[in-house]
């Protein structure tokens, strides 16, 4: 009774500080869009994108593999100093991305300081896994709706008085900062002994260990984001903006598969550390079932009222992009049953196969992008959404259901 209690309260917090984290960016880009302009919020919109892109780099592995580490052998302190590394990393590279792009000053600070608002996301991620491995996940779902208030608040304040993005991003930077500070670590430093030492071997390990489910994470961040690099190249800031206004709504289904999917990823391990494949399967088909039906009533809605609700959000003319709306929807819930594979096999440490799934779809969604994007603008754009996603939810569809025929007895990724 106590342990459902505990497993209502964390999906509840946990579910609202995801979802006002994954909002943030659409309160950001409608507050952009109504003080600064269409260009400003095309600006925004892609450096938000590559923050993201970088994100992946400061998280590495993210919290997934650290919470279902079966094993143990790897302290959080091990896991927490390699996150000092890695975000570090992520913001020296977000510099030589701004240098070798060659943008102006106002475009390059407003990119870094975005970049640098995700480093701090990032290396919170690795103190929310120390919460949720203690079964505390509902306390990381309070501290993200703290930031996710303060800081679109602080956004708006002072974008609306000094109506400049460099200062309004460098604004958010330091909400996380302080609540980091003063709510996070307090939280978590109960659950670290202070007579543990940073093993740097763990920490080489966890690079090592890991670096197929970073850059798998990675590749997928770049295939979601690949039109919007190609719209960069060919189109201009105003199409950015258009183009993230109609693919704004379909993150939320990606949104739901997640906080839908974490409160049961301590059960997904206890299932396959039991090899119990058939249960876990049901149990997973389930969770796809509830993502398919939300993401049909979600392109429902969206083809009925999407865009004019878009149109007055956004104070912009989009009702030439209504079936491209639909088309983008219908490519993220392929990506969300993506993902729900996706931890199913982490949790496996099934992580090469993954890296040949993204590295393919990569490739391909590179190609497509680029020719699409030329030739037909924004709708190529939403075109290359559905060909990449549909691509990545086919293979990983088929090496999911492989694995669950082979379960655990199968060793090593290439068996898959």
């Amino acid at each position: 009774m106590k342990k459902d209690k505990v497993l209502i309260k964390n999906f509840i917090w946990n579910t609202i500080g995801i979802m006002m984290n994954s909002f943030n960016s659409l309160f950001f880009l409608i507050v952009v869009s109504r003080i600064n302009g269409l260009n400003d919020a095309g600006i925004f919109s892609l450096a938000f994108s590559t923050a993201l892109l970088l994100y992946t780099i400061g998280l590495y592995s993210g919290r997934m593999f650290q919470v279902t580490d079966i094993e143990n052998k790897i302290t959080d302190k091990d896991y927490i100093f390699s996150k000092v590394i890695s975000c570090s990393l992520m913001i020296v590279l977000g510099l030589g991305f701004v240098i070798i792009r060659g943008y102006d000053i106002y475009k390059a600070l407003v990119m870094l300081f975005l970049i640098i608002y995700k480093a701090t996301e990032a290396f919170s991620d690795t103190l929310y896994a120390v919460l949720q491995k203690n079964d505390k996940l509902y306390q990381s779902g309070q501290s993200l709706a703290l930031k996710s208030i303060i800081g679109i608040i602080c956004f708006i304040v002072v974008d609306f008085i000094f109506k400049n993005l460099v200062i309004a991003c460098l604004s958010i930077v330091l909400v996380n900062l302080i609540i980091m500070a003063v709510f996070d670590y307090p939280k978590v430093k109960k659950y670290i002994p202070n007579d543990i030492k940073v093993n740097l071997e763990n920490v080489k390990n966890i690079f090592k260990k890991e670096f197929f489910v970073f850059i798998n994470s990675f590749l997928s961040n770049y295939i979601l984001n690949a039109s919007k690099y190609a719209i960069d190249n060919y189109l201009q800031e105003a199409d950015q903006a258009r183009f993230g206004y109609i693919i704004m709504p379909a993150t939320v289904i990606s949104m739901f598969s997640q906080f839908i999917l974490m409160p049961y990823t301590n059960k997904i391990r206890e299932m396959y550390a039991k090899n119990e494949m058939k249960k876990l399967k049901q149990n997973i088909g389930k969770i796809i079932g509830i993502v398919i039906a939300f993401g049909v009533l979600a392109i429902s809605v969206a083809y009925l009222i999407g865009i004019p609700v878009l149109e007055f959000i956004y104070n912009t003319q989009l009702s030439e992009y209504r079936l491209d709306l639909v088309i983008i929807l219908f490519a993220y819930i392929m990506y969300a049953i993506s993902y729900i594979d996706l931890v199913v096999l982490t949790t496996a440490r099934k992580t090469f196969i993954q890296f040949l799934v993204y590295g393919f779809t990569a490739i391909v969604t590179l190609i497509v992008s680029n020719v699409l994007v030329n030739q037909m603008g924004i709708k190529g754009a939403s075109l290359t959404c559905v060909i990449s996603l549909g691509l990545l939810f086919i293979l990983y569809f088929y090496n999911t259901e492989k694995f669950y025929k082979r379960g655990r007895e199968i060793k090593g990724d290439s068996s898959i």
